[in-house]
Formats: structure tokens, sequence, C-alpha cells
């Protein structure tokens, strides 16, 4: 490898998607437990826009954003065992240097080899929204044939969320756009119901007749959630993926539903080695099924690496559809 210095998207406090830019950087050499990675696929999530808007208190000028990539190991550190070349997956942790960049240095524990029948931009629109989906449904206890809802199965996390509950052998109620109803149907979604229209919880619980739900899965917000908390039956479940509750959205001893929060970025600072190796196992499970078709990933929109910002402007204001995802060319390698 003869680079010495690399181009990505750095930040600038306070200036939000404006103060993004593109920037030649030192390449690094990979620690003990780390690899580096020449990054072939780059992908957009909302927690890209909201913590370059919002900054993080680790957060310094320079800092590279970015969570979800995919690429190939073209070097790695002394106490690790994985060969140069190898193409791999990542979500990185929010306090490093992101996938923003042409290369990107991660901990060698939170990279997940990528199966050879899929493609770098598919495996590059999974790891975010995969294994935040995968979080939110490990929340329940094992079960099926419960209902559960999951809101905003028009995005990404809501998309695939939807599936694996299907798989789990649950009975699946989804809010989406009316646009994207026949496609869910078609996956074993028991329902769709359009969010903006006002009455769609009443055309759900009318759909439930006499039951109620097991589980709701919210990807849309705290407040949102609590509102959808009277669905919920006894021993209930409410799974934030957007914010938490901070209060209980029911009096106590009603239905005596359990509350949950999913923080994927979590598990960089709180994980420990078993907590790393089923995050591992999700991942493979994630990307074999897309791989041979038992799971579907989320539609795809590219842009260029160069317009990285005003793609993330589009994210940010809804406009497109689909995972956001720029590819980038692959290095020459000498394992």
């Amino acid at each position: 490898m003869s680079a010495t210095s690399y181009a990505a998207w750095t930040w600038t406090p306070g200036a939000g998607l404006d103060g993004l830019d593109l920037t030649l950087l030192p390449l690094p050499t990979p620690g003990p437990d780390e690899v580096l990675v020449a990054n072939t696929a780059i992908a957009l999530n909302p927690v890209d826009w909201k913590m370059i808007d919002w900054g993080r208190d680790d957060w310094r000028q320079g800092q590279v954003p970015g969570v979800d990539g995919v690429g190939r190991v073209v070097a790695v550190g002394s106490a690790v065992n994985l060969r140069v070349g190898t193409r791999i997956a990542y979500h990185q942790a929010l306090s490093r240097g992101g996938s923003f960049a042409e290369y990107t240095l991660l901990d060698a524990h939170a990279v997940h080899p990528v199966p050879d029948a899929l493609d770098d931009a598919t495996a590059a629109s999974l790891p975010c929204p995969g294994l935040t989906a995968w979080q939110a449904l490990d929340k329940l206890p094992a079960c099926s044939n419960r209902d559960v809802l999951v809101t905003g199965a028009g995005g990404a996390v809501g998309y695939l969320l939807a599936q694996l509950a299907v798989q789990r052998g649950l009975r699946v109620w989804v809010t989406a756009a009316g646009k994207h109803r026949e496609h869910l149907l078609q996956l074993g979604i028991s329902g769709v119901f359009d969010y903006r229209d006002t009455q769609w919880s009443a055309r759900l619980r009318e759909a439930l007749g006499p039951c109620r739900l097991h589980a709701v899965f919210d990807t849309v917000s705290g407040s949102h959630a609590a509102s959808l908390a009277p669905l919920l039956g006894y021993n209930g479940h409410l799974v934030c993926i957007q914010d938490r509750q901070e209060t209980a959205p029911l009096p106590a001893f009603s239905t005596a539903i359990s509350l949950h929060e999913v923080a994927l970025n979590s598990i960089h600072a709180h994980g420990d080695a078993l907590d790393w190796q089923e995050l591992r196992q999700a991942a493979a499970s994630l990307m074999g099924g897309v791989a041979e078709g038992r799971l579907q990933a989320p539609a795809i929109q590219f842009f260029d690496f160069a317009e990285l910002p005003e793609a993330l402007r589009r994210l940010k204001s809804g406009h497109g559809s689909g995972k956001w995802i720029t590819r980038l060319s692959a290095p020459a390698i000498n394992a």
C-alpha cells in the first residue's frame, strides 16, 4: 500500500452540514487490535446528519463523521487474525473517525465479513438499520403468534424490522406511506396503515378485534411511542428506537408494560466480548439472509462522494427514497 494520505469529509463545530470540508488526512497505522479499511461503499443514516448538526462532547474540529461502510482490509494490527484483502462491513463508533472517507480505522472486533454473493452497496446499506432492527426485536422474549406494530416501515429500520418479526412468527402490523402498502403486504405483513390518516390507530384496533398488541416498535420519537402505549395489552412491550421514555406513559399497575430503549452505538462503549459475539452473529445472519434471498434489503439511491453534504441534506429533508450510498474505487492490495 503506497498511499500516505486520504480524502475525508471533516466536521466543523457549530457549522452543521455547511461546515463539512473535503480534506486530506495522513493515513493512520493500525494499533495491535485494529484494522485499516479502504472503503468501497459508504451509506448515509439519519444519525449522521443529526450528529453533524448537534455535535458531540467528544468531537473536535476535523472529526470524520459516518457510521456505516464496506471496504477491504488493507492493514492489520499485530494481534489481529484477519487476512489483508478481506471484504468487510462495519458500524463505526460515533466517537471514532467515521466512514465518510477513503479509509477508516476500526476495532477488529467491530468488522463483519461480507458474503461473496452480496455486493458492496447492498452490504453497506445493512449495518446501522439492520443491527438496530435486530437489537429492537431482541428486546422481546421469545414468542410467536402475537400481534406487534412497527411504525415507519417505509424507512430502512422499520422495513428490516418488520421482515425479521414476520420471520419470527409474529403477526406484524405497520404504518407506512400508502405507496409502500402493496410491497409490504407481499412480505407477509398483516396490515399496513397510512400514518397520514388521523384514524389509523382506530383502524388498527378494529383489525385487531378483541386482541391487543404484544409489542410496539416505534421509529418516530419518544412522544409518538408514548401515544401508542394504550394499544398494548397486559405485559406488553414498548420499544423506542428514537429517544426513550423518561416517564412511564401509563399508570402504575395497569397493563404492566415494559419499556425498552434501543441504542446501537452504546455497544462500542459498554459491550463485552459476549455482546460483540452476538452482534457479529446478527450481522452474519442479516447479510446471509439478504444474500440468500430470505430478507430484502432497502432500495438504494446512489450519489457521488464529492456530493456527500448535498446527499445528507436531501436525506434530512426527506427527499428521495431508500438508502443513500456512494461507491469508491477498490484499491490494489498486495496480500
